[in-house]
């Protein structure tokens, strides 16, 4: 394509809106615009890089067998109910009537919809297993639109669907999405990760999410560069010590603590490293239960694992009325010695093993010092891995220690089980001849997502830098005085027209503009290949060639140029 025929509208400045880098540069090389909140238009040149990572999904969801079909946006709330989801999504789901005042929503993801055309369609084991997919567009009302495409309201995405006789099958299937997810991301040039995560609000039981590995993503991932081992920070599990815990070595005291309520400047007060403290964080259950979980002063509660403990699926944090109602104390000096017998207690494995500790001592303005287990007071009713790794910490396939990066989760597969067949009633007449409940799979890709992912791990201070299999255009010929040298105009028709003929994707800047605005504009568009004609290196029968990703120029004669291109492109 030639640029006079490519709408190509570049900014230098990037709307005060922007904060990520993606995003600003999005807006600067045109990409997409504004239309509100999270609503964004795919222009021309964006749209080539998006339809890219469409076929790069396409091809290897078909490769592994699944199959291709178009699902409607707008859903019935019947569907929903059946599930109970319709009152449980949230805010989240945009809720519409029709002129009929039945009420329905914009899709924010489609496994009521794929169960029915399962329960009405699949009658007997002998058309399982089979993996439904579609690529369209989903809307999530978010409460804070930002990051550009990273986390809009609406988005294109991949979402699959496979239904089985039973779970070895839905495991098969699984394993080979895995691998295909693998495939798509390597495939389009991206580092990436694939960690053990949370299920999350689509239910089920075994779940992996794809991270793009870059700064600016909200996910912190724990991996051990060591192994294979790889999971959310949410998920990944902090072992508990491997030394046992030590006996009792201090009397307990009171320490004076009358403006330190946090732990590490209780830490510093005493002179001590914050390791040697506790800070406890005060829970209330659904049924009102009071609970005081511990963590060593340095650690972090992760609210997904407690979430998961026997009565604290909906746990809330305790207000400070209901913390001085329980222990007669304000926050900041709290702590599980001498607490009533209603008071729960539930400990991380790294303070179980704890001994001779400082924590809050359940009195304005004091905390307590040596205090130990059995002794000062109960055993905790509760042990559990309820804190966030942290680097260093070993890794819980034995094999060395964890380290922390952050990801933008891309994709995501999950074992749904019988989550949605349960509920919907989706069974099947097994080898047997007696009914039974599908087991499900689903499998998601953030389409869109991708192409702010790629943006955020590659790019310069002069703009993108695409990857082969996700760039607009492969290479970009820019001729200097195209239109007052028909000598350069000759050379640039020749090589585009050679190019397009061998199937490589080329985009001819023929634009009666400075060099210097060619040369920006190709920059910051990403095009990973330009080519400059122009007289001084025509007079020499040259042309100059330039890699986007921080390549040297390097002259090429005309004889054979074409062929030689392809060679560098390929």
């Amino acid at each position: 394509m030639r640029t006079s025929q490519l709408y190509l509208s570049t900014l230098k400045e990037a709307p005060s809106e922007a904060e990520l880098l993606s995003h600003k540069l999005m807006l600067r090389a045109g990409l997409i615009k504004k239309l509100g909140s999270g609503l964004y238009t795919w222009m021309p040149l964006g749209l080539r890089v998006l339809r890219k990572v469409e076929a790069v999904v396409r091809e290897e969801m078909n490769k592994a067998g699944a199959q291709e079909l178009l699902m409607p946006a707008v859903q019935p709330a019947e569907l929903w109910q059946e599930t109970g989801r319709w009152a449980v999504f949230g805010p989240q789901m945009l809720k519409i009537k029709d002129r009929h005042e039945r009420d329905f929503c914009f899709g924010p993801t489609h496994e009521e919809v794929i169960t029915d055309i399962a329960r009405s369609e699949l009658r007997s084991y002998k058309q399982l297993p089979v993996n439904f997919y579609q690529i369209q567009t989903k809307f999530r009302d978010e409460i804070r639109p930002r990051f550009g495409v990273m986390r809009a309201r609406e988005f294109v995405m991949k979402d699959a669907y496979s239904f089985h006789a039973n779970f070895e099958s839905l495991q098969a299937t699984y394993d080979v999405m895995y691998k295909t997810y693998s495939n798509v991301f390597t495939r389009l040039g991206l580092k990436f990760r694939a960690v053990a995560a949370d299920t999350g609000a689509i239910g089920g039981s075994g779940s992996h999410e794809f991270h793009v590995l870059a700064d600016a993503g909200e996910d912190l991932l724990a991996y051990c560069p060591d192994s294979e081992y790889a999971a959310n920070v949410e998920l990944a599990e902090a072992l508990a010590p491997a030394t046992p815990r030590g006996a009792a070595s201090e009397a307990m005291r009171d320490v004076d603590t009358p403006k330190q309520t946090l732990c590490e400047d209780v830490a510093k007060l005493l002179g001590v490293g914050i390791e040697k403290t506790v800070k406890a964080c005060a829970l209330m259950t659904v049924d009102g239960q009071f609970v005081l979980a511990l963590l060593r002063g340095d650690h972090n509660l992760n609210e997904v694992k407690v979430s998961k403990l026997d009565g604290l699926g909906d746990f809330r944090f305790a207000t400070d009325e209901e913390i001085r109602a329980h222990l007669n104390c304000p926050p900041g000096f709290i702590g599980p010695v001498g607490v009533a017998a209603n008071v729960k207690v539930i400990a991380d494995r790294t303070v179980a093993a704890m001994n001779d500790f400082i924590c809050g001592a359940n009195k304005p303005k004091f905390h307590l010092a040596g205090v130990n287990f059995g002794r000062d007071l109960p055993e905790p009713a509760v042990v559990a891995d309820i804190r966030n790794v942290v680097a260093g910490d070993p890794s819980p396939d034995g094999k060395g220690k964890l380290e922390l990066c952050r990801g933008i989760e891309v994709g995501h597969i999950f074992q749904l089980r019988t989550k949605y067949s349960e509920a919907m009633n989706c069974l099947f007449v097994n080898e047997s001849n007696q009914q039974q409940v599908m087991e499900m799979g689903c499998y998601g890709i953030g389409v869109s997502r991708i192409v702010g992912a790629a943006i955020e791990q590659n790019y310069d201070e002069r703009g993108i830098i695409w990857t082969k299999g996700i760039a607009p255009f492969t290479i970009a010929i820019v001729g200097v005085g195209y239109h007052k040298s028909e000598a350069v105009k000759a050379a640039a028709d020749q090589l585009y027209a050679e190019l397009q003929a061998a199937g490589v994707e080329v985009l001819l800047d023929d634009r009666n503009e400075r060099p210097g605005v060619m040369f920006a504009d190709m920059e910051l568009i990403g095009i990973p290949h330009r080519i400059t004609i122009g007289d001084k290196a025509l007079a020499e029968g040259m042309v100059e060639y330039v890699a986007r990703a921080g390549g040297e120029m390097q002259k090429l004669p005309l004889d054979g140029l074409a062929a030689k291109v392809q060679q560098l492109v390929s």
